[in-house]
């Protein structure tokens, strides 16, 4: 049986009618292919406009005119005054920008295939050679500016708005402990006398008054070490002496808690709640058993103490 809908439908076979709907055929497709075009063109259009309006540029900074009068700005000034806004707060991102960008120049040594500016026979030896020939920042600069770039990336991630000489004031306190602890320092100013008060003055007074002998733990989040930091700053905590818990430490605990929740057919048993009850075992005069648990404990550890002095 011959195909019917395939004879009268064959542009070859189906005449002068075949022929007039091939061609508004032919017209629809070329239509649908302008108007694909058409909308390509229009989304390549906004991407690119948005590309521009993202990117920074100091011809995005208006030109510095008079006041349009006294009192409240008018919409040209409102806008002047947000562009400005703008292009400062662009200030601070750039400089951890750069600061990032610098050590991850050092770190990959990016510069040594360089050919020396002065001195063309040879490359660059360090970064701060390069940083200081080549882009004109001073070596005191460079460092200050790659030591200071990770506070600023968390504290920026974290939405806190600090500036340059506010995460300057920081960097002591990740060199002598960690990056998290330099965060927990701006946490608790931040806590203490609200976001928008912090100053570069009050965060140098903090860190002024941290002990020496402070202990902190590497891998505690910088919220838990802001109150830690705060508990010894009030002297409601001891500086050192007692040891940070170690993280294997603190997983054995969840994990014990986990296997006492089994055994009492309860749910999960937060750590604080373990603690407590081994804080009342051991100080429990009419059963010694933690007592003396940890009694053995510490004299063991001083006997081990003992073994590795010289």
């Amino acid at each position: 049986m011959s195909n019917k809908w395939d004879e009268e439908t064959s542009w070859e076979s189906a005449g002068s009618t075949g022929t007039g709907t091939k061609k508004a055929a032919d017209r629809l497709a070329k239509g649908s292919r302008a108007t694909e075009k058409e909308r390509e063109a229009a989304v390549l259009a906004r991407v690119e406009a948005a590309v521009e309006e993202a990117q920074p540029g100091l011809h995005k900074i208006p030109d510095p005119v008079e006041p349009a009068g006294e009192g409240v700005l008018t919409a040209e000034e409102e806008e002047r005054f947000r562009l400005c806004q703008d292009g400062i707060d662009l200030h601070t991102i750039a400089w951890f920008m750069m600061g990032k960008s610098l050590d991850t120049v050092a770190t990959g040594r990016l510069f040594r295939a360089t050919p020396h500016k002065l001195e063309p026979e040879r490359c660059y030896e360090t970064i701060e050679e390069w940083a200081e020939v080549e882009k004109g920042i001073s070596v005191s600069k460079c460092n200050q500016y790659r030591a200071a770039w990770p506070i600023g990336e968390v504290l920026t991630a974290r939405g806190y708005e600090a500036n340059p000489g506010q995460v300057r004031e920081l960097v002591p306190v990740k060199n002598a402990f960690n990056l998290n602890a330099a965060v927990a320092v701006y946490v608790l100013v931040a806590d203490t006398v609200g976001g928008g008060k912090v100053t570069a003055g009050r965060l140098r007074e903090t860190v002024k008054l941290m002990p020496g002998d402070l202990k902190l733990d590497d891998e505690e989040d910088p919220e838990a070490l802001a109150k830690t930091i705060k508990g010894v700053l009030l002297g409601e905590l001891p500086p050192s002496g007692i040891p940070a818990i170690p993280p294997a430490v603190k997983r054995a605990v969840d994990s014990r808690a986990i296997s006492l929740a089994d055994e009492l057919n309860r749910g999960r048993i937060p750590r604080a709640q373990v603690q407590l009850h081994l804080l009342q075992a051991f100080a429990d005069e009419e059963d010694p058993t933690v007592f003396n648990a940890v009694l053995e404990r510490m004299k063991q550890e001083d006997k081990e103490q003992k073994k590795r002095r010289p």
